[in-house]
């Protein structure tokens, strides 16, 4: 299977971390996109000030790299504090959680990602802790059990996923807001490219922002890995500048065409083209023709083919769109009636 690292891909890449936090921003002022969903939270965020109460459990669900870490640090910062991050595979027992619980303060925040993936004894123990600020720990085990009841402070969870519809229905249903975080328009990506060329010191002007704006697959994240490759390539051949011609000089170099698909997005949709006949096809079939796992294409490159109308989810499987023969240039390859086929051995043939 592939594991070349790949400048569209949505989640973060080795060694990224420390330099995708210092383009996050701080505030929800300063948050770019997601107008209604930014609306709503602000008004969350006073009504639980004026309260002086905890905010309420919040709930972000929205495919990789569009901001969900971000608005969990900026509420945390509305709130008076920092947000404790975890992520659901890290929350192994019982024990861990507690551990985790204990240490809040009132009205902290508690960030785990990837919640959808929590072990499931452990979200029993959290049900209570959500609903009433307790945990309830069973010791030893046999005849010498015995449960230990531990108070915890008034906290706030914010769970992020990718994958809302692997989350059992006890935990949503204890999320008292559920925001769904969606693909950003090219004019907001412009606006983000900007802000971060302006923080990287990187002379940026308006139309290579929008060629790097529009080759991003509509996540912030991608866009800033771009204007990095970008920044390199005006650096080393360029005059440091970037400009329209640079930007889209670079990302040609990095096999990122003008719709923003790469060469496995391409891969995807040429092999459902002229392998399957254009579908529909089950995704293990293409996972096994393509070299990349199943989950990966599922989570990564599909939410974004289908977004754009490159390619459709259909009870069968997979069907490579008109749109699709358009933008590669060719038909699909529809397999021959069975009554045209020639048979391999002929009866009567000496």
């Amino acid at each position: 299977m592939t594991t070349t690292p790949r400048s569209s891909d949505p989640s973060v890449g080795p060694g990224e971390r420390e330099w995708d936090g210092g383009l996050r921003p701080e505030t929800l002022e300063d948050f770019v996109g997601q107008p209604q969903l930014r609306d709503q939270l602000e008004i969350f965020l006073e009504a639980a000030k004026k309260r002086g109460e905890p905010l309420d459990h919040v709930l972000l669900v929205g495919p990789p790299g569009l901001g969900k870490t971000t608005l969990a640090g900026i509420l945390a910062r509305e709130m008076g504090g920092d947000a404790r991050i975890t992520s659901g595979p890290v929350i192994e027992r019982p024990g861990d959680l507690a551990g985790i619980l204990t240490n809040l303060e009132d009205q902290e925040v508690l960030f785990i990602d990837e919640i959808h993936r929590l072990n499931r004894v452990v979200e029993e123990y959290i049900y209570p802790a959500m609903e009433d600020f307790r945990l309830d720990i069973v010791l030893d085990k046999g005849p010498g059990a015995r449960s230990i009841r531990l108070h915890l402070s008034r906290f706030t969870l914010i769970g992020a996923t990718t994958r809302a519809g692997m989350l059992t229905s006890p935990l949503r249903s204890r999320f008292g807001f559920v925001g769904r975080v969606d693909f950003y328009p090219p004019e907001d990506l412009c606006r983000i490219v900007t802000r971060s060329a302006e923080i990287l010191e990187v002379e940026l002007t308006p139309d290579g922002a929008e060629e790097i704006a529009k080759r991003a697959r509509g996540t912030p994240r991608i866009a800033n890995r771009l204007l990095r490759r970008v920044r390199d390539w005006a650096l080393v051949r360029g005059d440091g500048r970037i400009d329209r011609s640079a930007a889209s000089a670079a990302l040609d170099l990095l096999s990122v065409d003008d719709k923003g698909l790469d060469d496995m997005d391409l891969r995807i949709l040429g092999c459902i083209l002229d392998k399957f006949g254009g579908g529909p096809v089950g995704l293990n079939s293409i996972a096994a023709a393509v070299g990349e796992e199943a989950e990966t294409i599922e989570e990564i490159y599909e939410p974004y083919l289908v977004k754009e109308g490159y390619l459709e989810r259909t009870p069968r499987g997979r069907v490579a769109t008109e749109h699709a023969e358009a933008h590669l240039g060719r038909s699909r390859r529809r397999p021959r009636p069975a009554a045209e086929q020639r048979p391999l051995f002929e009866s009567g043939s000496s």
